[in-house]
C-alpha cells in the first residue's frame, strides 16, 4: 500500500470541480487518509515547489498555487502514486487523453487543476508539508 498527495489547485476549486475529481478517486477505490481545504502561504508553496526553484517558471507556479483555496488529499491504495498519475493525465491538458482528469476538465497548461506526487519519496515529503500532524 502507498499513500500519495493530491492537490486540487485553485482553478479546480474556483470552477467547483472538487466533487467531480474526488468522486473519481472514490470510485477507483482509494482510501482517504486525509483531506484539507486551505489557502497556501508563499513560504509553504515555495517549499512544495523547491525542486523547481531554479527554473524560470518557479514564480508563476508559486503565484498560481497561492491565488486561491486548494484541497489537499492523502490517498491510499495499491500503487497509489502511479495510478493517480495515470488518472490525472499529462501535465499539458492538450496532450491528455479523454477520460483522464486533465483531459476531461483542465483548460490550459498554466491552470491544469491537479497535482499528484511523482514518486513515493516525493509523496512522503509532500504529505509532511500538508499533513504535518499525520494522517488518519
Amino acid at each position: 500500500m502507498e499513500t500519495t498527495l493530491v492537490l486540487l489547485k485553485p482553478d479546480a476549486v474556483r470552477r467547483q470541480l472538487m466533487s467531480e475529481i474526488i468522486g473519481r478517486f472514490e470510485r477507483r477505490g482509494f482510501t482517504f487518509r486525509g483531506m484539507r481545504l486551505l489557502q497556501l502561504d508563499r513560504a509553504t508553496a515555495e517549499k512544495h515547489y523547491a525542486e523547481h526553484a531554479e527554473r524560470p517558471f518557479f514564480g508563476e507556479l508559486v503565484d498560481f498555487i497561492t491565488s486561491g483555496p486548494i484541497v489537499a488529499l492523502a490517498l491510499e491504495g495499491n500503487g497509489a502514486v502511479a495510478t493517480v498519475r495515470d488518472m490525472m493525465g499529462k501535465t499539458n491538458p492538450l496532450d491528455s487523453a479523454p477520460g483522464t482528469i486533465r483531459g476531461d476538465l483542465a483548460l490550459e497548461l498554466a491552470e491544469n487543476i491537479i497535482h499528484g506526487s511523482d514518486s513515493v519519496e516525493s509523496a512522503e515529503r509532500e504529505l509532511a508539508i500538508y499533513f504535518p500532524d499525520g494522517l488518519l
